[in-house]
Protein backbone atom coordinates (compact mmCIF):
# COMPACT_ATOMS: atom_id res chain seq x y z
CA UNK A 1 0.00 0.00 0.00
CA UNK A 2 1.43 3.88 -1.04
CA UNK A 3 2.20 5.83 1.81
CA UNK A 4 -0.47 8.62 0.40
CA UNK A 5 -2.61 5.72 0.92
CA UNK A 6 -2.12 4.20 4.33
CA UNK A 7 -1.70 8.45 5.29
CA UNK A 8 -5.47 8.42 4.08
CA UNK A 9 -6.94 5.59 5.74
CA UNK A 10 -4.96 6.77 8.91
CA UNK A 11 -6.26 10.06 8.85
CA UNK A 12 -10.12 8.58 8.45
CA UNK A 13 -9.66 6.64 11.32
CA UNK A 14 -8.06 9.14 13.58
CA UNK A 15 -11.51 11.14 12.31
CA UNK A 16 -13.75 8.85 13.08
CA UNK A 17 -12.31 8.17 16.74
CA UNK A 18 -12.58 11.97 17.19
CA UNK A 19 -16.25 11.58 15.76
CA UNK A 20 -17.35 8.68 18.52
CA UNK A 21 -15.41 10.50 21.17
CA UNK A 22 -17.07 13.63 20.49
CA UNK A 23 -20.52 11.27 20.54
CA UNK A 24 -19.75 9.53 23.41
CA UNK A 25 -18.96 12.87 25.91
CA UNK A 26 -21.94 14.46 24.73
CA UNK A 27 -23.78 11.47 25.31
CA UNK A 28 -22.56 11.50 29.01
CA UNK A 29 -22.94 15.15 29.24
CA UNK A 30 -26.71 14.87 28.19
CA UNK A 31 -27.04 12.26 30.90
CA UNK A 32 -25.63 13.79 34.12
CA UNK A 33 -27.57 17.24 33.07
CA UNK A 34 -30.81 14.95 33.16
CA UNK A 35 -29.56 13.16 36.57
CA UNK A 36 -28.96 16.89 38.46
CA UNK A 37 -32.62 18.27 36.65
CA UNK A 38 -34.08 15.11 38.76
CA UNK A 39 -32.08 16.46 41.59
CA UNK A 40 -32.89 19.83 41.75
CA UNK A 41 -36.71 19.95 42.40
CA UNK A 42 -38.70 17.55 44.60
CA UNK A 43 -42.44 17.15 45.07
CA UNK A 44 -41.72 18.39 48.61
CA UNK A 45 -40.11 21.74 47.39
CA UNK A 46 -42.18 24.62 47.26
CA UNK A 47 -42.42 26.72 44.19
CA UNK A 48 -43.48 30.65 44.03
CA UNK A 49 -44.35 31.85 40.91
CA UNK A 50 -46.60 30.46 37.91
CA UNK A 51 -45.57 26.73 36.85
CA UNK A 52 -45.53 27.59 32.90
CA UNK A 53 -42.51 30.22 33.76
CA UNK A 54 -40.27 30.17 30.99
CA UNK A 55 -37.17 30.50 33.72
CA UNK A 56 -36.68 28.66 36.66
CA UNK A 57 -34.11 29.09 39.50
CA UNK A 58 -33.41 26.90 42.38
CA UNK A 59 -31.91 28.06 45.19
CA UNK A 60 -30.30 25.94 48.05
CA UNK A 61 -30.33 28.24 51.16
CA UNK A 62 -29.27 28.46 54.61
CA UNK A 63 -31.45 30.30 56.72
CA UNK A 64 -29.24 31.02 58.88
CA UNK A 65 -27.26 32.72 55.79
CA UNK A 66 -26.50 36.29 55.71
CA UNK A 67 -25.59 35.96 52.06
CA UNK A 68 -28.94 34.42 51.41
CA UNK A 69 -31.09 37.04 53.36
CA UNK A 70 -29.24 39.46 51.52
CA UNK A 71 -30.26 37.96 48.30
CA UNK A 72 -33.68 37.19 48.97
CA UNK A 73 -35.10 40.62 47.91
CA UNK A 74 -33.02 40.57 45.06
CA UNK A 75 -34.30 37.50 43.64
CA UNK A 76 -37.59 38.93 44.34
CA UNK A 77 -36.89 41.89 42.61
CA UNK A 78 -35.82 39.69 39.69
CA UNK A 79 -39.33 38.27 39.75
CA UNK A 80 -40.60 41.80 39.74
CA UNK A 81 -39.58 42.41 36.89
CA UNK A 82 -40.46 40.21 34.62
CA UNK A 83 -43.74 39.15 36.06
CA UNK A 84 -45.50 35.77 34.81
CA UNK A 85 -41.67 34.48 33.12
CA UNK A 86 -40.16 33.51 36.36
CA UNK A 87 -40.34 31.16 39.22
CA UNK A 88 -38.57 30.13 42.20
CA UNK A 89 -37.82 26.78 44.04
CA UNK A 90 -36.08 26.36 46.98
CA UNK A 91 -34.30 23.57 48.84
CA UNK A 92 -33.01 24.09 52.36
CA UNK A 93 -29.25 23.02 53.61
CA UNK A 94 -27.97 23.56 56.88
CA UNK A 95 -24.38 24.57 57.30
CA UNK A 96 -24.74 27.03 60.01
CA UNK A 97 -24.61 25.52 63.47
CA UNK A 98 -27.96 24.69 64.66
CA UNK A 99 -29.42 25.63 61.38
CA UNK A 100 -31.02 22.28 60.66
CA UNK A 101 -33.67 23.11 63.36
CA UNK A 102 -34.72 26.44 61.21
CA UNK A 103 -34.99 24.51 58.19
CA UNK A 104 -37.43 21.91 59.82
CA UNK A 105 -39.57 24.96 61.02
CA UNK A 106 -39.99 25.91 57.52
CA UNK A 107 -40.37 22.17 56.29
CA UNK A 108 -42.95 22.15 59.21
CA UNK A 109 -44.77 25.65 58.17
CA UNK A 110 -45.86 23.86 54.83
CA UNK A 111 -48.02 21.70 56.06
CA UNK A 112 -50.36 25.11 57.37
CA UNK A 113 -49.57 26.39 53.99
CA UNK A 114 -47.53 29.20 55.63
CA UNK A 115 -44.19 28.47 54.09
CA UNK A 116 -43.69 31.76 52.43
CA UNK A 117 -44.32 33.98 54.77
CA UNK A 118 -42.71 32.05 57.39
CA UNK A 119 -39.45 32.24 55.53
CA UNK A 120 -39.63 35.82 55.36
CA UNK A 121 -40.26 36.23 58.51
CA UNK A 122 -37.47 33.89 59.71
CA UNK A 123 -34.98 35.90 57.06
CA UNK A 124 -36.50 39.58 58.24
CA UNK A 125 -35.27 38.32 62.05
CA UNK A 126 -32.52 36.91 61.28
CA UNK A 127 -30.12 39.28 62.98
CA UNK A 128 -31.97 38.16 66.12
CA UNK A 129 -31.89 34.77 66.11
CA UNK A 130 -28.44 33.70 64.34
CA UNK A 131 -25.77 35.06 66.88
CA UNK A 132 -22.28 34.56 65.79
CA UNK A 133 -22.78 32.56 63.25
CA UNK A 134 -25.11 29.76 65.70
CA UNK A 135 -28.44 29.61 64.79
CA UNK A 136 -30.82 29.35 68.17
CA UNK A 137 -34.22 28.42 67.38
CA UNK A 138 -35.74 29.11 70.52
CA UNK A 139 -34.97 32.83 69.87
CA UNK A 140 -37.05 32.68 66.52
CA UNK A 141 -40.55 31.70 68.01
CA UNK A 142 -41.68 35.20 69.07
CA UNK A 143 -41.01 36.62 65.31
CA UNK A 144 -43.34 34.03 63.60
CA UNK A 145 -46.29 35.42 66.20
CA UNK A 146 -47.69 37.46 63.34
CA UNK A 147 -47.20 34.90 60.37
CA UNK A 148 -50.86 33.03 61.21
CA UNK A 149 -49.12 29.96 62.33
CA UNK A 150 -50.45 27.96 64.99
CA UNK A 151 -47.05 27.60 66.68
CA UNK A 152 -47.76 24.46 68.72
CA UNK A 153 -48.38 22.49 66.20
CA UNK A 154 -45.42 23.47 64.04
CA UNK A 155 -43.57 22.75 67.22
CA UNK A 156 -45.32 19.25 66.88
CA UNK A 157 -44.81 19.31 63.41
CA UNK A 158 -41.36 19.15 63.28
CA UNK A 159 -40.71 15.92 64.81
CA UNK A 160 -42.57 14.39 61.87
CA UNK A 161 -41.36 11.86 60.05
CA UNK A 162 -42.27 13.46 56.13
CA UNK A 163 -40.27 16.83 57.59
CA UNK A 164 -36.87 14.35 58.41
CA UNK A 165 -37.46 12.85 55.26
CA UNK A 166 -37.30 16.32 53.37
CA UNK A 167 -34.25 17.67 55.38
CA UNK A 168 -32.77 14.63 54.37
CA UNK A 169 -33.25 14.76 50.93
CA UNK A 170 -32.65 18.26 50.27
CA UNK A 171 -29.18 17.65 51.75
CA UNK A 172 -28.44 14.41 49.79
CA UNK A 173 -29.49 16.39 46.76
CA UNK A 174 -27.13 18.95 47.76
CA UNK A 175 -24.49 16.46 48.37
CA UNK A 176 -24.90 15.16 45.28
CA UNK A 177 -24.90 18.55 43.41
CA UNK A 178 -21.79 19.64 45.07
CA UNK A 179 -23.46 22.16 47.03
CA UNK A 180 -20.78 23.88 48.82
CA UNK A 181 -21.77 27.06 50.03
CA UNK A 182 -24.90 29.38 49.84
CA UNK A 183 -26.81 30.20 48.10
CA UNK A 184 -26.14 27.89 45.59
CA UNK A 185 -28.57 29.07 42.61
CA UNK A 186 -29.63 27.08 39.09
CA UNK A 187 -30.87 28.73 36.21
CA UNK A 188 -33.11 26.78 33.90
CA UNK A 189 -30.61 23.74 35.13
CA UNK A 190 -27.42 26.25 35.13
CA UNK A 191 -25.44 26.74 37.90
CA UNK A 192 -24.26 29.97 38.26
CA UNK A 193 -20.44 29.50 37.82
CA UNK A 194 -19.10 33.46 39.56
CA UNK A 195 -20.75 34.55 42.20
CA UNK A 196 -23.01 37.72 42.64
CA UNK A 197 -25.99 39.88 41.71
CA UNK A 198 -24.77 40.76 38.15
CA UNK A 199 -23.94 37.44 37.66
CA UNK A 200 -27.66 35.66 39.00
CA UNK A 201 -28.92 39.10 36.64
CA UNK A 202 -27.18 38.18 33.53
CA UNK A 203 -27.49 34.79 33.95
CA UNK A 204 -31.81 34.88 34.40
CA UNK A 205 -31.70 37.45 31.54
CA UNK A 206 -30.00 34.87 29.16
CA UNK A 207 -32.34 32.47 29.56
CA UNK A 208 -35.35 34.98 29.16
CA UNK A 209 -33.74 35.52 25.97
CA UNK A 210 -33.33 32.46 24.71
CA UNK A 211 -36.84 31.47 25.69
Amino acid sequence: MKRSSIFILSLVMLVGLFLLATLVYRSGKNGTDKADQALLVRMHAQTLGPPEAKVHIVEFLDPACETCRAFYPFVKKLMAAHPGKIKLTTRHVAFHRGADQVVKVLEASKKQGKYWPTLEAVLASQPQWAINHEARVELLWRHLEGVGLDLERLRNDMNADDVERNTKQDRADANALKVEKTPEYFVNGRRMQTFGYEQLRKLVQDELTAS
